[in-house]
């Protein structure tokens, strides 16, 4: 089995506390759905929407997540991390200039 270590950033505490067999897990932070974007997944089981950070260090940040679950407009959710943001879905436009075409 590999032991893993889990590295604390700067200022925070991610150690897990065992008190009397209770095991507690670091705080979340609450953020507000503002906007769905789109449905994800291969069954469309995700939904991407945009946030808006209520609290921490991030308060008022807009960020995109994925969410696993019926979730509407104004709904509260409790992130663990607030730096990683979810890709864009749709894949965008592909190719480039006309310079990369191939003849």
């Amino acid at each position: 089995m590999v032991e893993r270590k889990m590295i604390p950033k700067k200022g925070e505490n991610t150690e897990e506390k065992v008190e009397g067999g209770e095991i507690r897990f670091p705080d979340g932070i609450p953020s507000e759905i503002k906007e769905i974007v789109a449905r994800a997944g291969s069954r469309g089981e995700l939904t991407q929407v945009m946030c808006q950070i209520l609290d921490g260090r991030d308060k008022n940040k807009a960020i995109r997540r994925n969410v696993k679950g019926p979730v509407k407009i104004g709904d509260i959710l409790m992130l663990l991390e607030t730096e990683i943001e979810a890709q864009r879905l749709g894949g965008g436009r592909r190719g480039g200039s006309s310079s990369s075409k191939s003849k």
